[in-house]
């Protein structure tokens, strides 16, 4: 029960459910084991680490809601356990980006208009979203502006540093338990084909030295009319940025139309949102009877 309530708020590895419950990481494993073989809680394995987190079936739903609403104080000293473990967890995030002398807060950064980018992608969002997939999530900030807008939303990140910071950043929120994040390859995603109503690419495409690729595989697990929105710098000069990790010196909208896989999607008419630097969105539906996927054409960095 202890387990359910623990999973409930939050996505924990062994090491941290032993930490928390004050428990061997044999015996705990054990419990997650079989927990895992019920149906009650999801694993996914990230290098060495394997995360839990609760199973969206009727029955653990139920069992961890009737868990977490007692007074229970062994329950409750769990979740600051848990806060606490998360906290350290983000801390040596941040600390190690510091080391590396790394931005996440690119947006700040840069000195992009952060609330009227959000805004704008939100203006672009279906009414309701059933299945979103972040590519790029970083912190999990627009899982946290999506919010109520979606039924279930995925992150997916190549650094475990900033997942660890997305993680975080989610429990601390209530009502974003429909949220999850895992580590994942923009070029490669573990996704079945068509999965996704939803898919959004803020601000990492400028980091892809394979544009056109991460594209076509975006679209691949987006389903027939679903919404594509790719959000990135429109086409600059500021060379400095290159230094930092940029492979791209942004975008102009005939360069990225012409990434994406031909004959597939409808591009609604870009966005533009002012600032030091200018940020284009890109809005696609798939059509219906979309083809397979296959990579696009590249254009000159």
């Amino acid at each position: 029960m202890r387990i359910l309530a623990l999973a409930s708020a939050c996505d924990l590895c062994v090491a941290d459910f032993a930490d928390v419950l004050g428990q061997s990481q044999p015996r705990v494993s054990r419990h997650l084991g079989v927990m895992v073989e019920a149906g009650l809680l999801e694993r996914h394995r990230e290098s060495k680490n394997v995360f839990f987190r609760l199973a969206p079936t009727g029955l653990a739903q139920e069992l961890a809601a009737r868990i977490t609403a007692t007074s229970d104080e062994t329950v409750a000293a769990d979740r600051r356990a848990a806060q606490r473990v998360m906290a350290e967890r983000a801390r040596e995030a941040t600390e190690l980006f510091r080391l590396q002398g790394a931005s996440w807060d690119e947006m700040r950064a840069l000195g992009l208009a952060q609330a009227e980018i959000e805004r704008a992608v939100l203006e672009r969002l279906p009414p309701r979203v059933h299945r979103l997939l972040d590519i790029g999530t970083g912190t999990g900030r627009m899982l946290q502006v999506i919010g109520a807008r979606a039924d279930t939303m995925l992150g997916i990140d190549a650094s475990r540093a900033m997942l660890a910071l997305a993680r975080t950043n989610l429990a601390e929120q209530p009502g974003l338990r429909h949220a999850a994040v895992r580590l994942g390859d923009m070029y490669r995603l573990e996704l079945p084909d068509g999965y996704f109503d939803t898919v959004l690419m803020q601000m990492v495409l400028h980091y892809a030295t394979e544009p056109a690729r991460a594209l076509a595989e975006a679209v691949r697990v987006l389903a027939p009319g679903g919404t594509l929105i790719v959000v990135d710098l429109a086409r600059h000069e500021r060379q400095l940025l290159a230094s930092q990790g940029h492979h791209w010196l942004g975008f102009d909208d005939a360069g990225l139309r012409h990434m994406l896989p031909a004959g597939e999607l409808e591009m609604e008419m870009p966005g533009a949102v002012p600032g030091e630097l200018e940020t284009r969105i890109w809005v696609a539906r798939r059509r219906e009877s979309a083809a397979p996927t296959e990579a696009g054409h590249t254009v000159d960095a």
